[in-house]
């Protein structure tokens, strides 16, 4: 354990490896602000599922500054009003998994979950074939969250 626990890095980081890549639809991510961008998630839940990372790689809360958490929650709620006006969900979960017994995917960089909801958005086949149904492409979801991202909270910037 002592092995896993000292070897396990950035460099082998999901999240570390796509923030070293150019932004668009090969790494999803929407919005980089001063401590943390926004991702859209490879294996959604929902159409719209977004993360929000900081930059810095930690697996605990406590691992980062209280202006790091403050813009992780104000991009949360940008998430959430981006997300309100392009797909119209009923609602959000939004949480943190915290370790992998909590379900963490991705234990040691942690990140909050933006997943919008509708009633009877799960199905006969998440709980029997194990699989998810989602009606729209990551590109598409990319395209349009982006551009609404920008058109909302930077409204200036979309009108040039």
């Amino acid at each position: 354990m002592e092995y896993i626990q000292n070897h396990i890095g950035a460099e082998d980081c999901a999240f570390c490896t796509e923030l070293s890549r150019e932004d668009g639809p090969d790494n999803l991510i929407v919005v980089r602000a001063h401590s943390n961008f926004v991702i859209l998630n490879r294996y959604p839940y929902t159409s719209g599922h977004l993360m929000v990372v900081p930059y810095e790689h930690a697996a605990v809360l406590d691992g980062f500054n209280a202006a790091t958490r403050s813009e992780m929650i104000e991009l949360t709620n940008q998430g959430i009003q981006v997300l309100r006006s392009i797909y119209n969900p009923q609602g959000f979960n939004v949480g943190i998994n915290i370790g992998e017994a909590a379900g963490a995917g991705i234990k040691e960089h942690i990140h909050m979950h933006i997943v919008p909801r509708w009633g009877g958005d799960t199905n006969f086949m998440s709980a029997l074939g194990n699989t998810r149904v989602i009606p729209e492409s990551l590109e598409e979801s990319y395209a349009r969250i982006k551009a609404a991202w920008f058109s909302l909270h930077n409204p200036q910037a979309a009108a040039e």
